[in-house]
């Protein structure tokens, strides 16, 4: 755990891949194909609670049958305390804080994910405990916080948040960030140009401060331009997208 936050601190390249399904045994076949870590997505995936808890259960055992070490992240739902301690609490590596605005979003989320002195998480790791250790230091020490950067005023506030003490990488959520600049769709091609502007500016503001900068792909290619771009670490898909994907694709060719 303290290896991954270290590999993220230190603005390795680093990929991952997004879960939206509660279906742990489909999680823990991608945790063992050798990605740096799995993010499971409880804002907008189909993923409960208890969801959450067996799909980082998944993780881990999936990734103990590969040759990469891949952790589990979460989406939590909203930047609040209750939804940041239990994904931490059930074992993840790190939570990815949604809708960020502004400097004292990102304090409020380090605040919700860190023991004292650091901040105000409440006592209570169950299982976390079993994987990082019950000192609040050391779970402090191997706590990953990314703020989402889709917003105007995130964007706007981009260089502030960065600055954040406590704050570990930016995260672009693509979709919300091209609406937010004035897309009619996500990928609307209309907005290209500033869309491609603000991807860079973020990655440039997050170098300059140190941290990693994050993005989410639709596929390996376009994480690979990203890496290459500067972003230190880039998600591929989703695990619905690829379903549906690949069935129309076997579909298509029986149907030829």
């Amino acid at each position: 755990m303290t290896d991954f936050a270290n590999r993220i601190r230190s603005r390795e390249k680093l990929v991952g891949y997004w879960v939206t399904l509660d279906a742990p045994p489909a999680t823990e076949r991608i945790a063992r194909l050798g990605y740096d870590y799995v993010v499971l997505d409880g804002q907008h995936g189909l993923i409960g609670s208890t969801g959450l808890l067996n799909g980082l259960l998944a993780i881990d055992a999936g990734a103990a049958l590969g040759e990469v070490r891949s952790v589990g992240l979460v989406r939590v739902e909203a930047n609040d305390p209750t939804p940041i301690g239990r994904a931490l609490d059930s074992g993840a590596a790190g939570v990815i804080v949604p809708l960020i605005d502004t400097a004292d979003d990102v304090a409020r989320a380090v605040q919700a994910a860190k023991y004292p002195p650091l901040g105000g998480r409440s006592f209570g790791p169950i299982r976390a405990s079993l994987r990082i250790g019950p000192v609040p230091a050391d779970a402090n020490a191997a706590t990953v916080v990314l703020a989402m950067i889709e917003t105007p005023l995130g964007l706007k506030n981009v260089a502030e948040i960065c600055a954040t003490p406590g704050l570990d990488g930016v995260y672009v959520g693509p979709s919300d960030l091209g609406l937010a600049l004035g897309a009619r769709f996500p990928g609307d091609p209309e907005i290209d140009g500033p869309f491609e502007e603000a991807v860079e500016l973020i990655a440039r503001t997050a170098q300059e401060a140190g941290i990693a900068a994050g993005i989410h792909t639709f596929d390996g290619e376009s994480a690979k331009r990203r890496l290459d771009q500067g972003y230190t670490f880039a998600t591929v898909s989703s695990d619905l997208s690829h379903l549906e994907a690949i069935a129309a694709a076997h579909l298509d060719t029986a149907r030829a």
